[in-house]
């Protein structure tokens, strides 16, 4: 046989050195912090990163535009200073800088969107509600539209503890 080379790839043309990149969804539910902790010890061990979503949503008040404006503003700020929080947090629990989306919209719409067009990601990571008969708005919308994801779905329940989510991460 002659010098051939074979190079193996995934079904994703992906090089397979690349890195893992978790994607989590930052809101103001307490589920957000298993899923993050979950997200930020996976991609420390296997030397991936964390991507954090925003989605702002629309302003439902439009009967003045400057208050709109206004009103958009005031979740823009809020949406950056949340973010620059959990970015530390990932920061110091994943080793590295997450990459960051900000997004203007429904939050189910946005995601299924940035899973549809960003290739990098690898890994979508949700918290389940704690202490409910129902995992939560936006996993129950990804749950009814599984077998669509481009990517697998990590679904951590709310109620483990840190200490449980560092075992088995």
């Amino acid at each position: 046989m002659g010098n051939e080379k074979s190079e193996i790839s995934d079904a994703s043309d992906k090089p397979l050195d690349a890195k893992r990149t978790f994607l989590c969804v930052v809101d103001e539910t307490q589920e957000l912090h298993q899923a993050l902790r979950y997200a930020c010890r996976r991609a420390r061990s296997t030397g991936g990163r964390v991507a954090l979503l925003y989605v702002i949503e629309p302003v439902e008040y439009q009967h003045w535009m400057a208050v709109g404006h206004l009103m958009a503003e005031e979740r823009r700020e809020q949406a950056e200073e949340m973010l620059q929080v959990v970015s530390s947090v990932v920061q110091k629990l994943s080793g590295s800088t997450p990459v960051v989306y900000i997004r203007e919209g429904t939050v189910t719409d946005q995601l299924m969107q940035l899973l549809a067009t960003e290739k990098e990601l690898s890994i979508l990571v949700m918290g389940a509600a704690a202490g409910s008969d129902q995992p939560g708005r936006i996993v129950n919308h990804v749950l009814k539209r599984l077998g669509k994801l481009p990517i697998p779905l990590t679904i951590v329940p709310g109620n483990l503890s840190d200490a449980e989510i560092d075992a088995i991460s």
